[in-house]
């Protein structure tokens, strides 16, 4: 019998307190939230059924959700739409990832306004356009000029981002200096020792690249973003870049910690340096192309996974009141595409089936229908677990 109280203090335990207090106020604002802060108890809660554990084996995001598809720069200046977020990737079974964005769309349907109809049309529409691409067999990507819609307006606001316009919604100027804005909303102060820490890990760094001034801090803070990674070391990092003022450049670093998949999988894991060479690592091989500034580090016993800063708002709003079906038809089968594209991309690589094997088993004839019903299930568990979660919230039991 699984306590989902007792399961998700156990689970953040030893976090920054600070966040994790915005994780778990957060987490009660509705099952949406909760599903999205919770991935260990999805995966607590995911039976093992044939649909599961028959399925071929190919490199995971792990956390795949409607929230974890997003634009941002790549490592060659040029914007995509892809798979952004690698804290949970394992080798696994191909239907996990899957179960998890049409769960979401369940779990979500009332946060975007849609009705339980609309969203299990948007699920088998998710799941169409990925069986499609599947077959197809080629791993492509979204190109800017052929993409439409949301993702279309996300990739040309970020082609065209102005980096001093971007820089000054993040950070205050000092004469010819910049200092990062810490709101108590994207950036809480950092103190004296993760100051120091955080400038010698990037420090050591730093001396290995061919230009080692540019990684100069200026400035660090504690960074605010996500849901589930809430309360993990993590920070924004002001660097000289190019030169000051309005050419620096904002880093992220985030510690990486155990997949929330371990021990959920059977599948035989390689065995990487760090967890953060397991993100970094799955990530490369999973995205089109990767993202700037894309490193995994060591510092001491931790690990961290650098990379450029990737703003929250660099991610597809999805909302039935204010967007036609068609709209979100079109958002979810770029998703079911992707999803696709990144298993077809990182497929017979360390252990993962085939592109011919995963063409056999996408042509089930019963795939969707015992995806969907697993994917019912799991927003159901998900739906009384939030209750019992928004409970012990409101009655102080879930205190950071």
């Amino acid at each position: 019998m699984i306590d989902p109280v007792s399961t998700i203090r156990a689970f953040n335990a030893g976090r920054d307190p600070e966040r994790l207090a915005l994780k778990y106020r957060a987490m009660r604002q509705n099952s949406f939230a909760f599903l999205r802060g919770s991935c260990h108890l999805f995966y607590d809660r995911l039976p093992t059924t044939k649909i599961f554990t028959k399925a071929p084996t190919a490199w995971l995001c792990g956390d795949l959700h409607l929230e974890n598809f997003g634009s941002y720069k790549g490592d060659n200046r040029l914007v995509y739409f892809d798979l952004n977020d690698f804290d949970e990737a394992v080798l696994g079974p191909v239907t996990l990832d899957l179960v998890r964005v049409i769960t979401s769309i369940l779990v979500g349907a009332e946060t975007l306004h849609a009705s339980a109809n609309d969203a299990l049309h948007l699920c088998r529409g998710y799941l169409d356009a990925y069986t499609q691409a599947i077959f197809d067999g080629k791993a492509r990507w979204v190109e800017r000029e052929t993409a439409h819609g949301p993702v279309r307006r996300l990739l040309d606001d970020l082609q065209h981002r102005a980096r001093p316009a971007f820089l000054d919604t993040r950070t205050v100027r000092r004469g010819k200096r910049r200092l990062l804005r810490v709101d108590g909303n994207k950036a809480l102060p950092a103190d004296a020792e993760q100051r120091s820490s955080v400038s010698a890990l990037l420090g050591a760094f730093a001396a290995s690249q061919p230009h080692p001034d540019f990684y100069k801090v200026l400035d660090v803070a504690r960074r605010i973003a996500g849901t589930g990674s809430l309360g993990v070391n993590r920070y924004v990092i002001l660097v000289q870049g190019k030169g000051s003022p309005d050419a620096n450049y904002l880093l992220d670093l985030k510690q990486a910690l155990p997949s929330a998949l371990s021990g959920h999988v059977a599948t035989r894991q390689p065995e990487w340096a760090t967890h953060a060479h397991r993100v970094v690592g799955v990530q490369r091989r999973m995205q089109a192309v990767s993202m700037a500034f894309l490193q995994p580090l060591k510092w001491r016993k931790q690990s961290y996974v650098l990379r450029g800063l990737q703003p929250s708002e660099d991610r597809v709003v999805l909302d039935r009141s204010s967007q036609s079906m068609g709209e979100l038809e079109g958002i979810m089968h770029t998703m079911g595409q992707l999803t696709a594209w990144a298993q077809l991309r990182s497929s017979g690589r360390g252990g993962s089936a085939t592109a011919d094997a995963l063409q056999d088993f996408a042509s089930g004839r019963k795939l969707s229908r015992n995806l969907i019903a697993a994917a019912h299930d799991g927003a159901q568990a998900c739906a009384a677990d939030w209750k019992a979660f928004a409970a012990a919230y409101d009655d102080g039991g879930l205190s950071a």
